[in-house]
C-alpha cells in the first residue's frame, strides 16, 4: 500500500489519503456560527476501505461535527456549542459560547510513514476575551495487516485567563448521565442502534459513565455492504485515567472518553493541562478479541510516539 500523502490549503485545512482513499480533513480554521462554538474538527473520517464514519452538522445537533476536542462546561463559558445546561432552568441559549481559533502551523509532514500536523491556537470568550493558548498535534499511522489505521490527537492547553477555571460538564451541574465533553465522536446516521463495546466484554448504555482505558463502537453502513469499527483510547498518563465515558447507540452513535464526567476540575490560573488519546478506525466489526487487539495497537502508538 503506498506511503501517506496530504495536502495543506494553508488556509484552513490538511486532508490525508492513503493511494486512492482520502483518510481525513482536518478542518483547523472553522467557519461555523458563534452560536456552535467554532473549533477545529475532523469530518470526514473513512476507513482504509473508504466508508465514511463520522457526520457533520447532523439536524438534531447542528454543534457536532465529526471528531473534535468539546468542552461545554469551561467555567461559565461554552466551547462545546449550542445551548448551555443549568441546573432548574435546563437547556438554554446564552451568550456564552466561545471559539477555537488557529494561529500558526508548527509542523506538517509526513516522515517514515507517519503523517504529523501541530498547530497553535487560541480559545477566546464570547466576548472576544482570551482565556486559553493551545499546543495541538494530530498523528496518523497506518496498521494495514489490521485493516486500520491510527488517529492520535494531543491537546497542550494554558490558562492564560487571570483566574482558575473549573472544567464540568451537564453532569456536575445537575444532569444525570450526560458528562460528555473532551475528545467526542459522532458517528454517520447509519451507527443508530450499533454496538458499544467496553474492555470486560459489556455492551450497551450502561456503560455510559463507565471507568476504562478504551471503548470500541462498531456500526453499519448505508449504501455500502458491512460494518467499520472505532476504538478509542486513554492516554496512560493522563490525570484522569481511566476516564469515565459518554457512549451511546440510541438515539445516535457517538462515544468519548470524558474526563469531567462527573467531577469538576480546576484549571489553575497559569497551568497547563495535557490530554492524549488516539482513535483506531478500522473496517469491518470488532468482537472483543479484536476490539483489545486494536485497543492495544492505540496504547502501544501513544506510549512510544
Amino acid at each position: 500500500m503506498s506511503d501517506l500523502t496530504y495536502r495543506d490549503d494553508e488556509t484552513a485545512s490538511v486532508s490525508v489519503a492513503i493511494a486512492d482513499t482520502e483518510l481525513f480533513t482536518y478542518v483547523y480554521q472553522s467557519g461555523a456560527a458563534q452560536y456552535e462554538s467554532p473549533r477545529p474538527f475532523l469530518h470526514p473520517l473513512r476507513t482504509l476501505g473508504g466508508r465514511v464514519v463520522s457526520i457533520y452538522r447532523p439536524h438534531d445537533h447542528l454543534w457536532h461535527v465529526g471528531l473534535a476536542w468539546s468542552l461545554p462546561h469551561f467555567g461559565a463559558d461554552n466551547f462545546w456549542g449550542g445551548p448551555s445546561f443549568r441546573a432548574g432552568r435546563g437547556y438554554v441559549s446564552l451568550d456564552n459560547n466561545g471559539a477555537t481559533r488557529h494561529r500558526r502551523t508548527g509542523l506538517v509532514e509526513v516522515t517514515d510513514g507517519v503523517f504529523t500536523f501541530a498547530h497553535d491556537l487560541d480559545w477566546y470568550r464570547f466576548d472576544g476575551t482570551h482565556v486559553v493558548t493551545e499546543t495541538r498535534q494530530l498523528t496518523a499511522r497506518v496498521e494495514a495487516e489490521r485493516d486500520a489505521w491510527i488517529l492520535t490527537f494531543e491537546t497542550s492547553m494554558r490558562n492564560v485567563s487571570g483566574a482558575d477555571i473549573m472544567i464540568g460538564s451537564p453532569t456536575t451541574e445537575g444532569r444525570p448521565d450526560a458528562g460528555y465533553g473532551g475528545l467526542f465522536w459522532r458517528g454517520p446516521r447509519s451507527f443508530t442502534g450499533g454496538t458499544v463495546l467496553g474492555p470486560d466484554g459489556a455492551t450497551g448504555e450502561a456503560l455510559r459513565g463507565r471507568h476504562a482505558p478504551w471503548m470500541a463502537f462498531t456500526g453499519q453502513h448505508d449504501e455500502v455492504e458491512g460494518s467499520s469499527s472505532i476504538v478509542m483510547v486513554d492516554a496512560p498518563a493522563n490525570a484522569q485515567h481511566p476516564p469515565q465515558w459518554f457512549a451511546r447507540s440510541e438515539p445516535f452513535g457517538c462515544l468519548g472518553p470524558a474526563p469531567f464526567f462527573s467531577t469538576e476540575v480546576r484549571f489553575a490560573d497559569g497551568s497547563q493541562m495535557t490530554n492524549r488519546y488516539a482513535v483506531v478506525i478500522a473496517d469491518g466489526e470488532a468482537d472483543l478479541d479484536r476490539a483489545t487487539a486494536l485497543a492495544a495497537l492505540g496504547t502501544a502508538t501513544l506510549t512510544t510516539g
